[in-house]
């Protein structure tokens, strides 16, 4: 077996929503939210388009029914978007319309470089409808002006570092200036925003968090990713602090996974997840 084949099998739940409802059982037994995410992007057959926001229709049906405490994360280009911005748009307000009737939050996923604005553009576009918040990724230049901008418009963050393999003209490359803009965006949340979340595995990142939490008297939530430091994550929330745990379940796990193995950035984290629960 592969090395990411088997860190597939830790960091999903598995292949159907049977999966990601039983995993979501788990962390809301612990204490914690989900964030649940169905695999796949860069769609440009309609079909399977239509297939996937139908899939996360059924999973908001799900949730609902099972009275679960988790959000929903889609990712545009899953939506659509590589085929139109239009499309993309029509196809998350059809999700977004569908998950408030549910009392389901939304989540839009970030993606590579070359998506950022239109992603940002169609989260605006519904943002003063509520229920919906963004993944904006600490490594990229620009992430600190556009949380200013959504900020400002009541926008709700979901900090990231970014796993995607960018530019050195667009991007922090070094771990050393991707942890230090996320520590000025973090900052800046808290000195400016009622209710964020703080998505790292980073535990000088947490503790110092959780300092200014206390100073700020702010709302933040810590999100890890399935099976990596959740422990730790179920300790945070023993202690009275909102955590959640990202989950993604489906069959498309490649890409997911090479992007986790180049996120973890060295063998000790991935050693750890695999020993971990």
């Amino acid at each position: 077996m592969s090395i990411e084949s088997l860190l597939a099998g830790k960091w999903l739940a598995g292949p159907s929503i049977n999966d990601a409802i039983k995993r979501i059982s788990l962390v809301n037994s612990n204490g914690c939210r989900a964030i649940v995410n169905y695999l796949g992007e860069d769609l440009t057959n309609r079909n399977y388009i239509d297939k996937t926001v139908e899939q996360y229709i059924q999973l908001i049906d799900a949730i609902s029914a099972n009275s679960q405490k988790s959000d929903i994360s889609v990712k545009v280009t899953q939506i659509g978007l590589s085929i139109s911005e239009e499309m993309a748009i029509a196809n998350y307000y059809k999700i977004v319309d569908y998950a408030g009737k549910k009392g389901v939050f939304i989540w839009l996923d970030m993606e590579s470089s070359n998506t950022v604005s239109s992603t940002i553009k169609i989260y605006e576009s519904r943002l003063k409808n509520g229920n919906t918040g963004i993944a904006i990724q600490s490594y990229l230049k620009r992430s600190l002006n556009d949380v200013i901008r959504l900020t400002e418009q009541g926008g709700v963050i979901r900090l990231v570092k970014g796993a995607y393999k960018e530019s050195p003209e667009i991007a922090f490359t070094r771990w050393e200036d991707k942890t230090r803009n996320f520590r000025n965006i973090m900052n800046y949340l808290f000195e400016k925003s009622p209710a964020f979340t703080i998505a790292t595995h980073d535990l000088d990142i947490i503790r110092d968090a959780i300092n200014l939490s206390r100073k700020y008297n702010s709302h933040v939530t810590f999100a890890m990713l399935l099976e990596i430091k959740n422990r730790y994550a179920y300790e945070l929330a023993r202690s009275g602090f909102r955590c959640s745990i990202y989950i993604p379940y489906g069959t498309k796990w490649v890409d997911y996974t090479f992007r986790r193995l180049r996120e973890a950035s060295n063998l000790h984290l991935i050693l750890r997840s695999i020993l971990e629960r």
